[in-house]
């Protein structure tokens, strides 16, 4: 595919999000994710359920945790607020994950 066409195909995917996302940026905050990755390692440090096909040798619960975020399933949802105490909550899957 030429790279006219994906970033087209990109501009079209954060007009989608910035539709929907009204307060604070289209992408996931590295501050969110560490929030994220944290809350949901500790879930699995205390025997909550993988949510994905894990490779076998892996037994780290911060690694589980990064591989369930990248993989989109987590059902968590994320409140933005304004200091006007106006806020909006936003499903994490709806906000676009930067490549690391």
């Amino acid at each position: 595919m030429s790279s006219f066409l994906e970033s087209r195909e990109l501009r079209k995917k954060y007009k989608e999000v910035r539709e929907y996302v009204k307060i604070g940026p289209i992408f996931l905050t590295r501050y969110e994710k560490a929030r994220i990755v944290g809350a949901r390692a500790l879930q699995i440090s205390f025997g909550a359920p993988i949510l994905v096909e894990k490779p076998i040798d892996m037994i780290d619960p911060i690694k589980i945790a990064q591989l369930e975020l990248k993989s989109g399933i987590l059902p968590i949802t994320i409140r933005r607020e304004m200091p006007s105490k106006e806020f909006q909550d936003v499903p994490i899957n709806k906000l676009i994950l930067k490549k690391d």
